[in-house]
């Protein structure tokens, strides 16, 4: 679930433009018209690739595409939407997001949303998906609820690994996380869970092409199932157009979805994991 912007909004902000950036071809007319009107007399000889004012307002040119590039990219690394590595440390350093062992950019870049969003100290749903994900690495994933009056803290944790399965260990290191005296505000209790809570069996039967090789079909459960651990997360629906879509490879003719019967619709609470997977070849088709 996304509270006001997240990171994908960001993916989607258009690149700032401080000054406009030419390719090479334009600066270099420019500044070729530009000597000419300040040296008319030059223009019989400026387009020679030997002369050498020639050679000159093309240093002068490639320079100055370089200078704007340079110019827009330090513009750029000094936002959120566009920092990346050392710059994007930084950065986070002035919201106290410090990066954590092995996290990339685009995880930090979520939890240094979720801290703007959860400055509150009183408990705001953004501030627990934070500290949740702040509490360990393997946190893909955290949401915090609660269930109409009752007043316990319901966060569901999406794990890095098991298919999205938090084990105890990691939900006893959330627990602490949330509980810490400094976090925890004082009329609140956890109750701490793994996200995952449906494995979904898939089958499906699939025409090849003639010519596509025999490991295409051999290939399918593996890409099927690297595709979903990519993109599976909190809320993440299991529906056929998807599984469709990322069976279609090169080499495929036509997949048809048997199970599950109809699409896997899950709460923003909850997600799902692949049980089994069967692939049924029927054949060759055009």
């Amino acid at each position: 679930m996304v509270y006001g912007i997240g990171a994908d909004t960001l993916a989607g902000l258009p690149k700032p433009v401080v000054i406009d950036e030419f390719d090479i071809e334009t600066i270099l007319t420019a500044t070729r018209n530009r000597l000419v009107a300040l040296y008319p007399d030059i223009e019989a000889v400026i387009d020679l690739e030997t002369e050498l004012s020639r050679m000159n307002i093309e240093v002068t040119a490639y320079r100055e595409g370089l200078i704007r590039g340079a110019i827009n990219d330090a513009a750029r690394a000094s936002l959120l939407a566009f920092a990346q590595s050392g710059d994007l440390d930084h950065l986070a350093a002035f919201y106290d997001v410090p990066r954590m062992a092995e996290e990339d950019d685009a995880r930090l870049k979520a939890r240094v949303i979720l801290a703007i969003q959860g400055r509150s100290t009183g408990g705001t749903a953004p501030r627990y998906r934070f500290i949740a994900m702040s509490s360990d690495v393997r946190v893909a994933d955290a949401i915090a609820w609660v269930e109409g009056k009752n007043p316990m803290v319901n966060i569901a944790v999406f794990s890095t690994d098991a298919g999205g399965v938090a084990d105890q260990a990691l939900l006893d290191i959330v627990s602490l996380a949330v509980n810490a005296k400094e976090v925890r505000m004082v009329n609140d209790t956890f109750a701490i869970v793994s996200a995952v809570s449906q494995s979904i069996d898939i089958e499906v039967d699939v025409w090849m092409l003639p010519a596509a090789p025999a490991e295409t079909l051999a290939g399918l459960e593996a890409g099927l199932r690297t595709a979903h651990n990519a993109e599976n997360g909190l809320g993440f629906d299991l529906t056929s157009a998807w599984i469709v879509s990322r069976l279609m490879v090169p080499g495929v003719q036509r997949v048809e979805v048997k199970l599950p019967l109809v699409d896997v619709v899950v709460e923003p609470n909850t997600a799902v994991t692949i049980g089994t997977v069967t692939i049924n070849d029927k054949g060759r088709a055009y």
